[in-house]
């Protein structure tokens, strides 16, 4: 069962996200990146997730600073998020701030990766099947 507390923190986190969550949110919303649904502040076990998606399995995560503690609990949570067979992207606020354009480019090359495309079949293929 999952904890209360934990679940009211993740609804709490949906309404007050942080300007480099908004601004990648206002990009991943609705499918509107390569059609995939994502989910935000999206509890997972006994973590949240910043943005998350089904299909493909993957979580991206928006990191602020980190020290000591902080990235020994990110490395944890990772650890688990990929042992729940997620993929775990992390970019930092600033990237997000200052690159938008990067960081999706890169986050596309990711997805593509982890969707290759059908093979297609040749003529002989087709007249085969």
């Amino acid at each position: 069962m999952r904890d209360s507390r934990l679940l009211e923190f993740a609804r709490r986190s949906r309404r007050e996200m942080t300007e480099p969550e908004t601004r990648m949110w206002l990009e991943l919303r609705a499918k509107r990146f390569h059609g995939i649904k994502f989910r935000k502040q999206k509890v997972i076990g006994k973590y949240i997730a910043d943005f998350s998606a089904r299909d493909p399995m993957l979580v991206i995560e928006i990191d602020g600073d980190s020290h000591g503690v902080q990235r020994e609990y990110e490395e944890r949570r990772t650890r688990y998020l990929e042992g729940q067979g997620y993929r775990v992207v992390r970019f930092t606020n600033e990237e997000v701030m200052t690159n938008l354009d990067g960081v999706l480019q890169r986050l596309g090359e990711i997805v593509c990766d982890m969707n290759p495309p059908l093979p297609t079949l040749s003529p002989e293929g087709e007249r085969a099947l």
